[in-house]
């Protein structure tokens, strides 16, 4: 069985990725040699130095890397979210669809300005694909797609999918309206569900449960390259492709709005110690929740777990009982709908975050790590060893 942040290096793992090598060859061949100069990258391998941007992500309007919407034309454009979809489940497809879409949304939500330093702050043109290495064959090689508020990172080795993660999706607005009094909420679900679980545990297990009454001003580990112990949120400001932007009024707006996030979240050293990063998981473990909460916690896992092919998803292996025993389940801030919250899902190979607490909380973030094998650098390290010689 697969590890949890994994996927199987077998018939599944080979299918997925030949679906991927033939979909990104077809975007390469669509491209003409300046675009692909722009889509491509070396081949990833285990040295830092070489495979050092494969391994940076973002989940801010910044430059992700790679070619975006806007320098394709729009058959190229049909041919990268070929290559996306082959990365998805259906419903995850649909998801990241309607985020890239919620740009426009956001557009309006802050009256049609200018912001980040270019001419469209929030731009739907602006998702970056980038292909690493020769797509087929033997030879590792992976891809990377990403924009506001999404991050796909996949590798492949010896012809298998090996890595998905990190694997990040956000929205904002989190909840918008549509016609009808119907609502939009792209990721309601990847809350309700974590919501519903924490309301229902007894006194005992919710008190340890809960990490702090107030909630970080995002993820805690934030767009890291590798997780540590002792990491704790990072301001807005840290989140970004360059240090600072060209045009200093434009720095100067974000970081007052990094400050105002900060601020408004209230953590000094105590509330970052006690929401830091740490190997040993808190909170609740799965063991102790009756049935009908583990069966809830499946079902969130889900959420996370689903967002690759079902063929390739590491969600079966919590069907067996000792593996979601060691799933460790921790909350931050008020649990009543609407309040800004946090919570995390830690087990062997696994790390969830969700946060929606930025835009009056109307403003989510979700990510799936796997911290020993993020980027599959534990497969590629392996694979040096074996071709050493």
């Amino acid at each position: 069985m697969a590890a949890p942040g994994s996927v199987r290096d077998g018939a599944a793992a080979r299918q997925v990725a030949a679906r991927m090598a033939e979909a990104a060859a077809a975007w390469l061949d669509a491209l003409d040699a300046d675009q692909r100069d722009v889509a491509s990258a070396p081949v990833p391998s285990a040295d830092d130095v070489p495979d050092a941007e494969r391994r940076r992500w973002f989940y801010t309007p910044t430059d992700h890397g790679g070619l975006t919407f806007h320098q394709q034309r729009p058959a190229q454009q049909r041919a990268a979210m070929r290559l996306v979809a082959t990365g998805l489940s259906t419903p995850a497809y649909v998801t990241v669809a309607t985020i890239v879409g919620l740009e426009n949304v956001l557009d309006q939500v802050e009256g049609f300005v200018a912001r980040f330093d270019r001419e469209r702050g929030r731009d739907p043109g602006l998702y970056y694909l980038r292909v690493f290495g020769p797509p087929g064959g033997t030879d590792p090689w992976g891809w990377r797609f990403g924009g506001h508020h999404v991050s796909l990172n996949n590798l492949v080795v010896n012809g298998a999918l090996v890595a998905t993660t990190p694997c990040f999706l956000g929205a904002d607005p989190a909840t918008a309206p549509l016609l009808g009094g119907a609502a939009s909420r792209p990721l309601g679900r990847v809350e309700d569900l974590a919501r519903d679980l924490v309301r229902s545990l007894p006194a005992g297990l919710a008190a340890r449960a809960l990490l702090l009454d107030r909630a970080p001003s995002d993820i805690v580990t934030g767009n890291r390259t590798t997780v540590s112990a002792g990491d704790r949120a990072l301001p807005l400001t840290a989140i970004w492709r360059d240090e600072r932007f060209p045009d200093p009024a434009e720095q100067a707006k974000l970081q007052a709005a990094s400050d105002a996030i900060d601020e408004a979240a209230g953590y000094g050293d105590r509330e970052h110690a006690a929401l830091e990063h740490t190997s040993e998981p808190r909170g609740v473990p799965a063991a102790e929740l009756d049935a009908e909460q583990r069966t809830a916690l499946r079902a969130l896992l889900g959420t996370y777990l689903e967002r690759v092919p079902p063929e390739v998803s590491p969600l079966r292996r919590y069907d067996d009982d000792a593996a979601l025993d060691a799933v460790f389940f921790a909350w931050a801030g008020p649990t009543e709908p609407g309040a800004p919250h946090y919570y995390r899902l830690q087990g062997p190979r696994l790390l969830i975050e969700w946060d929606n607490t930025q835009r009056g909380a109307n403003h989510a973030h979700s990510v799936w790590r796997d911290p020993a094998a993020d980027f599959g650098l534990d497969v590629l390290a392996r694979h040096r060893a074996a071709h050493a010689h």
